[in-house]
């Protein structure tokens, strides 16, 4: 029977949950330790504290390492110098981007200028176009007589002529080498300014180039007495139309194309006659017809009607 004071020491009972985690190989020195007095337990329960996370309960078995405060520390430091070595490192230069060069345009060439190499006269009232055609711009109407260079360009009816020093086109068929007999006329005084044997009572109201019409077809064909002045429609109602008086066809048709030839020095702008009219701006057409009026004198059977710009 053993001594008194040598009664076993009753083993102390732990929970079935910490048995169970110390029963593992080598978990005997820890489970002797919690045996130990109170501080030793302490001191225990400190270390696995420091060193090992439990879980709870409904999370396994398996202990989770955690990390200790020396290590934090000696992360953080590492991460410290991994942020300091990116930022003290050298970023990569990088190179601009290639542009492309705009390309020049070319600088368009300037026209040669045109040379003439033949004169001619122009015939009638001709216009004068920048171009080969009625649908470029009308520049000018040249007078009859009117000595034009030609480069001997030519577009279709049309053709080049210089003026200034610039291209100009007016229709071929009006050019001619023969200075036109109504030119020499006019140069010798062929167009009067003297007053009509008839009188000048038609002369009221006239503009200055209407007054000269009159007194140059008086001194041209004085068989031609009867003249028609101003009255209140159209353009004789502002003094610029005359209207002449005839007795014959043929005496109207030596008149009318009296009045286109000299339309350029007489400042005419239109003549009307027999049904037709015939423009200083549209005279490359020649005569144009004419709607019927209704009645001769409407229709200008009787009369040449000539306008004065």
């Amino acid at each position: 029977m053993a001594h008194p004071r040598h009664k076993a020491v009753q083993q102390p009972r732990f929970p079935a949950r910490l048995r169970k985690r110390f029963s593992k190989p080598g978990s005997a020195d820890v489970l002797r330790r919690f045996a130990a007095p109170g501080a030793a337990v302490a001191t225990l329960l400190a270390t696995c504290a420091g060193a090992v996370a439990w879980p709870d309960a409904d999370q396994g078995t398996e202990p989770r390492a955690t990390m200790s405060i020396t290590q934090s520390a000696d992360r953080d430091a590492s991460t410290s110098r991994a942020n300091a070595t990116s930022r003290s490192a050298p970023r990569p230069t990088l190179k601009p981007k290639a542009t492309k060069k705009a390309t020049p345009k070319p600088t368009p060439k300037a026209s040669p200028k045109p040379e003439a190499v033949d004169e001619l006269y122009v015939t009638v009232p001709l216009n004068l176009w920048t171009g080969p055609g009625e649908d470029n711009t009308l520049l000018d109407v040249l007078a009859p007589g009117t000595k034009v260079g030609v480069t001997g360009k030519t577009d279709g009816e049309w053709a080049e002529v210089v003026r200034e020093g610039k291209s100009r086109w007016v229709r071929e068929a009006y050019l001619s080498s023969d200075k036109p007999q109504a030119e020499e006329d006019a140069e010798s005084g062929g167009i009067s300014d003297a007053e009509c044997p008839s009188g000048s009572e038609v002369e009221e109201g006239l503009t200055e180039n209407a007054v000269r019409v009159h007194r140059a077809v008086c001194a041209e064909f004085p068989d031609v007495t009867s003249f028609g002045g101003v009255r209140s429609d159209g353009m004789h109602g502002d003094g610029r139309a005359l209207d002449i008086m005839v007795s014959n066809e043929a005496l109207g048709d030596q008149i009318s194309e009296w009045a286109r030839s000299n339309a350029g020095d007489l400042g005419i702008s239109e003549v009307i006659w027999w049904q037709q009219i015939w423009t200083v701006v549209r005279s490359s057409e020649g005569w144009r017809s004419m709607e019927d009026r209704g009645s001769p004198t409407a229709n200008h059977y009787d009369h040449v009607h000539i306008t004065v710009n």
